[in-house]
Parts: structure tokens; C-alpha cells; sequence
């Protein structure tokens, strides 16, 4: 008993690999090099394409509403998911055995905190879409200091789920807890984490299901006594179409996941959780990468200050280009005032001809 409730936190993570008995790598050589480039690649769009969503938010004054900065909070989770992916891919195979306890905590809680940001804010955004529907209005009337507590909110609980396997329910303590896909975190907290988002899951269908019937009958009876067409643009209709989108997107690339991990938490021996590892994680990154895209094909108004803020980033290139090619000259020479009639001279010469 005294062995088994020993504690191993100065050990390195290769230990609890064989614990489990991982003694094979996960990846080969070849492989691991063509998943880091494909995965930078990967990656360096969902940094890039999510710092727009963030940027077209905060420069575009139409954005400026409770559902926009919510949408801009889920694509900083996206962005922070990035930094984590990247995190992972650089921690993986051969070196994952060698990381420390303290080093494997980071590398999972980025991923915890990320998907927890994402699911949060997509359940803030399904409350505000359904203040907003239940008025009749296209957005809500949260208040910026609302929205504010929100965010902030949204980060906190993000944070805390992120940081509890560090805090102390893992099983560093009781190796006969641990699960197979995390060799440190106990499966009683896969269970948890597994039941609750699943239940989040459903709780924001329900509020989407919620949503869309009440649409449909208020659609109908407006135009009962309408004799034209409804502006679909002065309605919620819009904005509830491209949330139903990513969360459908969302749902579709983390259901399974969440499924292997509460089969590993229930130590399911014949289910050989492992061998979905990699097309799990692979499915987790599809979804970072398809939210902006989601975006820019659903709103109009988002694609064309995607291409506005790409064109002035392009002019403020060439802009730094031409500025530095006209004051190369000036700096190349060594004396000052000798390199200043030269440039006199060559603009008479100009002139005559």
C-alpha cells in the first residue's frame, strides 16, 4: 500500500509511459518531421487567420456589438489553441518521454484551456443569440461592461479547468488510476471533464433548437400579415445561421474525442483508445482552422475587411520597402555632405535632360 500511494514527481514522464505500458514511439522519425511541417503550416494559418478575426473586430465600428467581440473572445481561443498545437507538435514522440512532470502539465493545459475558452464563449454566444432572438432583434442589448464580465469569465473558468490535473487530481500519487492518453491525469477526471462538455454539448442544442423554432414561427406569422418578403438582414436569422455553422463544426471535430476519452476513463481495455490518438488531435486542429473560414464565408461584411486590412498590410510593406530604398543612398555614404551634391548633381542632370 505504501508503495502505491507513493508520490513520483520527480520523475520524468517516461516512466508513467511504461506505467502504461507505452514502451513503443508514437511516431517514427520520418514521420514526425512531416507532421511538424504539415502541422507549422497548419498552424501559422490559424495564428494569422484568427489575429484578423481579432483585428477586423476591433478596427470595423460594425463589429462593434456584444456578438462581435463575443465572436473575436472564441478567436482568441482559437489563437491560443494555436500556440498550444504548436507547443504540442515541438513535445511530441520521442520527446514527450523526456519532459518533466511540471513541462507535460503546461503542454495539456494549453489544450484544456483552449478547448475550454472555445466551448464557453460558444455558450455565451448561444445565450446572446437567444436574448437577442426572443426580441426580435438582430443583437442584443448587453452592455460593453457586460460583455467585458463575460470575457473575463469565460477566461477564468477557462484557466481553472486548464490548471486542475496540476492542482492535484492526477495520479501521480495512485498509478493505478492513470488513463492511457494522458499517462498523468487520473481517468476519474477524464470522466468528469468528458461528461461535462458532452453535457454543454447538449445544452447548447437545445438552446439552438430552442432558436430555431421560435424563428420559424415568428418568420411565419410575419409573413402571414406581410405582403412582402422579410429583410433577412434586419433579423437574427443571419448572424444565428453562422454561429449554427461553428458549432456544428465544433460538435462534429470534438464529439469523438470527448467519446474516446470517456472510454479511456472508464478503462475500457478492449477499446484501444490509443490508436485514435493521432486523428483525434488532427480533428482538433481542422476545427481551429475552419472557424475562420466559417466567418469570412458567412458574413460578407467580414470577408471584405479581411481584404482591407490584407491590403494595408500589403501597401504598408511596399510603403517600408520604398522608404528604405530612398534612404539607402544617404546612409551608404560615409561622409554626409559629400553624398549631398551627388544626389544635387544626378537632379540637375534630370532636369537638362
Amino acid at each position: 500500500m505504501a508503495k502505491q500511494n507513493q508520490c513520483h514527481y520527480d520523475k520524468d514522464m517516461v516512466f508513467f509511459y511504461n506505467n502504461n505500458n507505452q514502451t513503443k514511439d508514437e511516431w517514427a522519425a520520418t514521420q514526425l518531421v512531416l507532421v511538424q511541417v504539415v502541422g507549422s503550416l497548419f498552424c501559422c494559418f490559424i495564428l494569422a487567420s484568427n489575429a484578423m478575426v481579432i483585428m477586423a473586430v476591433v478596427t470595423n465600428r460594425r463589429f462593434h456589438f456584444p456578438f462581435y467581440y463575443l465572436l473575436a473572445n472564441l478567436a482568441a481561443s482559437d489563437f491560443l489553441a494555436g500556440i498550444a498545437y504548436v507547443y504540442l507538435m515541438f513535445n511530441t514522440g520521442k520527446v514527450s518521454r523526456t519532459l518533466t512532470v511540471k513541462a507535460y502539465f503546461i503542454r495539456q493545459g494549453l489544450l484544456d484551456t483552449s478547448l475550454s475558452a472555445s466551448l464557453a464563449n460558444l455558450l455565451v454566444i448561444a445565450l446572446e443569440r437567444y436574448i437577442s432572438v426572443m426580441n426580435w432583434r438582430v443583437h442584443s442589448n448587453l452592455t460593453k461592461r457586460r460583455v467585458t464580465l463575460l470575457i473575463v469569465l469565460v477566461w477564468a473558468i477557462s484557466m481553472i479547468m486548464g490548471a486542475v490535473p496540476s492542482l492535484g487530481w492526477n495520479c501521480i500519487c495512485n498509478l493505478e488510476g492513470c488513463s492511457q492518453l494522458a499517462p498523468i491525469f487520473s481517468r476519474s477526471y477524464l470522466i468528469f471533464w468528458s461528461v461535462s462538455n458532452l453535457v454543454v454539448f447538449l445544452v447548447m442544442v437545445c438552446i439552438y433548437m430552442r432558436i430555431y423554432i421560435y424563428v420559424k414561427r415568428k418568420t411565419a406569422v410575419l409573413t402571414s400579415h406581410t405582403s412582402s418578403s422579410i429583410n433577412r438582414k434586419r433579423t437574427p436569422i443571419k448572424l444565428i445561421k453562422t454561429v449554427m455553422t461553428v458549432l456544428g463544426a465544433f460538435v462534429i471535430c470534438w464529439t469523438p474525442g470527448l467519446i474516446v476519452l470517456l472510454l479511456d476513463g472508464l478503462n475500457c481495455q478492449k477499446c484501444q483508445v490509443l490508436k485514435f490518438k493521432h486523428a483525434l488531435v488532427l480533428l482538433a486542429v481542422l476545427n481551429s482552422v475552419m472557424n475562420p473560414c466559417i466567418y469570412s464565408y458567412k458574413d460578407k461584411e467580414m470577408w471584405a475587411t479581411f481584404k482591407n486590412l490584407i491590403r494595408c498590410v500589403g501597401n504598408g510593406t511596399r510603403r517600408q520597402r520604398s522608404s528604405k530604398a530612398n534612404t539607402q543612398p544617404l546612409s551608404s555614404g560615409h561622409d554626409t555632405g559629400a553624398s549631398q551634391p551627388a544626389s544635387e548633381e544626378e537632379g540637375n542632370n534630370i532636369l537638362k535632360t
